[in-house]
């Protein structure tokens, strides 16, 4: 794969993903043939920002964790309203790493 192309997906989806987790994904893209690139694009990521205020906004009722496919703490913070607040709170420090972990492990399914 062109090392341009490469840095071009690195710059416009850097967000999505870790930081620490930058480098290995830029070696495998690198290693990448044209056809799974092209695939790349098919992934849809969640977006952490938007996730981050759907938990401050919703998240006593578990929807942050029902968008990123935690059903079953979904469901434990909707019946208990968020573990009466303490859930929700950890859930405002903790979902935009979540977020981007899961977009890195979609990208590194498709790899």
């Amino acid at each position: 794969m062109d090392q341009t192309r490469v840095d071009m997906y690195i710059m416009a989806n850097q967000k999505y993903f870790p930081a620490e987790k930058m480098v290995y994904l830029k070696e495998r893209l690198a290693s990448l043939d044209e056809s799974k690139f092209a695939l790349l694009s098919t992934i849809e990521m969640k977006d952490p920002t938007t996730l981050l205020l759907v938990s401050i906004f919703l998240g006593s009722l578990g929807i942050d964790r029902f968008m990123i496919g935690d059903t079953g703490m979904g469901i434990l913070k909707l019946l208990t309203g968020g573990c009466c607040g303490i859930l929700t709170i950890i859930d405002w420090f903790t979902i935009s790493g979540k977020t981007k972990e899961l977009n890195f492990n979609k990208v590194m399914g498709l790899l």
